[in-house]
């Protein structure tokens, strides 16, 4: 063993002056746990599936502004009473702005009874804020109205669905050529396993999913492939340069190496996103929270399930050796 590394009990406990944490002790624990989140997840989303937002299932937006800051809970207490059922109010921008959805059976409802479109949205908009200056001690002004389609919805939702299927193709490309296909596959099962925990917490929390929350989706593919790039190419390096260690120990070595960068680059990702959370108002509620889970989940799988991946597939030495040119001759050989 080279005199970089320092031993106990025959396990590396130090290299090049830096202490080596035995990540690859809990590897079958962490195994476990994901396998369980992504079975909850699965189970979540065939049983619930995802309560798709107004983007994906079409329906009606309104904007009002008030004279005086009104009490959410007031609101939708009118539009119930008024007969709009399933409308979801938030506040956008100020607190006297509210952003008021309806589901898509009033807006179908409304396009039955007007020949236009236009005709239709300007029809609820001017219902709704009749219904809301009744109750209502200010002025309540008509700001913006806008009509999602159902068929617009749909394929958006698809657009969607295949951004994401090709995001994931495009990284395993791109690392099968940078690295090893082992590491291809690593990176896609971590990746696949980030999005099922993703979705899966979204159905179990029957939380809105709309383009906003596509969005963070596609986000924390970016963020999770880009901290177990980083890993991975520390574990290229030093399969190279450790070279009597046992694969385990190798890995061991690169997340400890990178292990100050993925915490400080985690902890501060996740200090602007509890900002967004608490402070960023409710139209970015869902996204900032997908991106919270989604840091978190990456995070565990960069360390855990990609390393664990390569473990599966008995990753070596010889994977990452240059293939040897026909003719070459051996003296010439590294």
């Amino acid at each position: 063993m080279s005199s970089n590394t320092k031993e106990e009990n025959g396990k590396i406990t130090e290299y090049m002056g830096k202490r080596v944490y035995d990540f690859m002790r809990w590897r079958k624990v962490a195994a476990a746990m994901s396998f369980v989140l992504v079975i909850a997840s699965v189970i979540a989303l065939a049983m619930n599936g995802l309560k798709l937002g107004l983007d994906f299932t079409g329906g009606t937006q309104i904007e009002v502004g008030y004279q005086n800051a009104p009490q959410i809970a007031d609101v939708r207490s009118q539009l119930q009473q008024a007969g709009y059922e399933g409308a979801e109010v938030v506040r956008f921008g100020s607190d006297s702005e509210l952003l008021i959805k309806l589901p898509p059976e009033v807006a179908q409802q409304q396009t039955q009874q007007n020949a236009r479109d236009a005709e239709a949205t300007n029809s609820i908009g001017d219902k709704v804020v009749g219904v809301l200056r009744q109750g209502s001690d200010g002025r309540v002004d008509l700001r913006r109205v806008e009509m999602v389609g159902p068929k617009i919805g749909e394929e958006l939702r698809d657009d969607g669905g295949l951004g994401m299927l090709f995001a994931l193709a495009v990284v395993m490309a791109y690392v099968a050529l940078r690295f090893q296909y082992k590491f291809a596959i690593g990176a896609v099962v971590a990746l696949i396993h980030d999005v099922i925990i993703v979705l899966g917490f979204f159905a179990i929390l029957r939380l809105d999913f709309d383009l906003t929350v596509l969005a963070a989706v596609l986000a924390v593919i970016g963020y999770s492939i880009n901290d177990t790039i980083v890993v991975y190419d520390r574990i290229r390096e030093n399969f190279r340069k450790v070279r009597q260690a046992e694969p385990a120990e190798v890995i061991n070595i690169s997340m400890s190496q990178t292990l100050s960068r993925t915490f400080m680059t985690s902890f501060t990702t996740l200090l602007v996103l509890w900002a967004l959370q608490f402070f960023g108002g409710e139209l970015i509620h869902n996204f900032s929270l997908a991106l919270i889970v989604g840091v978190i989940i990456g995070t565990f799988s960069s360390v855990y399930v990609a390393a664990n991946t390569l473990m599966a597939m008995n990753i070596s030495k010889e994977d990452l050796m240059p293939p040897v040119k026909e003719g070459a001759d051996l003296d010439e050989m590294p």
